[in-house]
């Protein structure tokens, strides 16, 4: 029973040991803590489904060098450059609208303060029967951003209230791969 108890003990311990070393190791290559997130909704999907664990990195730690804060969005990506399965880097990034909760979706245009995006945007993901800037709540830009979207929502996360403008400063990590199902453990564990 003893001997039983012991070895229990020492695989519990050298499974803590091991993910310990590659959460280490996932820090020291992208450079940002924690270094993975779990998706907690179905708002980026098919791309990425509630449940995915995705290990993150610092903006621009692999590239996009010249973009702004190291973001390349869907509009200034080129038509070959696909990350999940579409254009434009995917962001983790802090909202006060839903404070506590990080948001992971895809950068789609980056505005400078003062800025009319509405000319920029995409008309499917504005609310029908908009025809200008002074129709929407956050137009002009009233700060340096970007503007969001969950690739399975409908309209841009600025426009249905879910954030304001993205700035860098609120960017906490850029997507980079996903395993699929993982994140399921940390969700049960945090009660998401």
């Amino acid at each position: 029973m003893i001997r039983a108890l012991r070895q229990a003990l020492r695989d519990a311990a050298s499974t803590a040991l091991a993910v310990a070393l590659v959460a280490a190791l996932l820090f020291a290559v992208g450079g940002v803590w924690p270094p993975m997130v779990a998706v907690q909704s179905g708002s980026m999907e098919p791309h990425m489904e509630r449940g995915d664990l995705v290990v993150v990195s610092e903006p621009a730690r692999f590239g996009a060098d010249g973009t702004a804060a190291g973001v390349r969005t869907a509009r200034e990506a080129p038509p070959e450059s696909r990350t999940f399965g579409a254009r434009g880097d995917v962001i983790v990034f802090s909202s006060p609208a839903l404070p506590g909760t990080p948001i992971i979706h895809r950068a789609h245009v980056h505005v400078e303060r003062g800025e009319n995006w509405y000319d920029e945007a995409n008309p499917e993901y504005l609310p029908a029967g908009v025809d200008s800037c002074a129709e929407l709540t956050r137009c002009p830009a009233p700060r340096t951003g970007f503007i969001t979207k969950g690739d399975a929502n409908g309209r841009y996360d600025q426009v249905n209230g879910n954030s304001p403008i993205v700035t860098a400063d609120r960017i906490r990590a850029e997507a980079r791969v996903k395993i699929p199902l993982l994140g399921h453990v940390r969700l049960a564990l945090t009660g998401a």
